[in-house]
């Protein structure tokens, strides 16, 4: 498992509000290590036995926690994630619709700090039998060794229901996030699945928008040893036309599902045509 194991100590910023307080329930019931909540104003206060502070500074002197989920509406998101940044070792941002420019400056202040971001925009991390900081239905997810790595929220639940229904365990489920700028790209998380003795294969979901998986094919062509699995989303996809992420837009022919599944299969990747056939060609392998 990567990112999220058991020495992940999290808190959950936003978490009296309506999704923090809903997601952080289903976090608790799935076991895994919420050690705090961070509401400005509600501090003293606890929910489902989960003590709740001001502020994250107050958090660090009072707990051992080192990662955030984020559930703070988009206009005060850049505060919360600097905030984490500052004090934290690992940072995912949930919320939606953050303003690109605010995403930059995020992702500039964890490049100087050396934290790992994951999002904005993204369904989170799971490593099954360990916990989750995300918002993911935990009943499709089964430990095992094959490593997933999505831009694509919707397409992780139904990879890795395919791949639970067939006997696939999953070392570790990840949503880069579907924003045009996200804090951790494909080669990053492929490493990290490179260098996990507990990851054995990697299942790569990509989607129509941007380079990101023709960077990935260059990063798995020249680092990556173990075998990896691709789909991309988007096939059939009309030029111009935004498929479900800000970042999924192709225009012209860049961007575009074919020149993407090309480069991965050039770099030896196995390109699924659809989801369906990941699951045999991970057990082809």
């Amino acid at each position: 498992m990567i990112l999220l194991n058991e020495d992940t100590k999290c808190l959950v910023q936003g978490i009296t509000g309506k999704q923090g307080s809903f997601h952080t329930e289903q976090m608790l019931q799935y076991d895994s290590n919420i050690v705090a909540g961070v509401t400005p104003g509600k501090g003293g206060q606890d929910f489902q036995g989960v003590p709740i502070f001001d502020s994250i500074e107050a958090t660090k002197e009072n707990t051992n926690v080192n990662a955030s989920i984020i559930f703070v509406p988009a206009p005060f998101a850049k505060d919360a994630a600097f905030e984490s940044i500052k004090h934290l070792d690992l940072v995912v941002i949930i919320t939606e619709h953050i303003p690109v420019h605010d995403s930059m400056e995020i992702m500039a202040y964890a490049k100087d700090k050396d934290v790992t971001v994951i999002g904005p925009n993204t369904p989170g991390i799971i490593s099954p039998k360990v916990g989750k900081m995300g918002i993911m239905p935990t009943h499709i997810f089964s430990e095992g060794n094959v490593g997933v790595i999505s831009r694509s929220g919707t397409l992780t639940y139904e990879v890795a229901s395919q791949l639970t229904r067939a006997g696939i365990g999953q070392s570790t489920c990840i949503g880069i996030g579907g924003d045009p700028v996200i804090g951790t790209d494909f080669p990053k998380i492929l490493q990290k699945f490179e260098d996990d003795p507990g990851t054995d294969q990697i299942v790569m979901i990509g989607e129509i928008g941007g380079n990101a998986e023709e960077k990935a094919a260059d990063y798995i062509n020249a680092n990556i040893s173990k075998p990896v699995v691709s789909y991309i989303a988007g096939l059939t996809a009309p030029p111009g036309k935004r498929m479900g992420h800000a970042g999924a837009i192709i225009e012209g022919n860049v961007g575009i599902a074919e020149s993407k599944m090309k480069a991965l299969e050039k770099a030896g990747v196995n390109v699924a045509k659809k989801p369906s056939d990941i699951v045999e060609l991970i057990k082809n392998i």
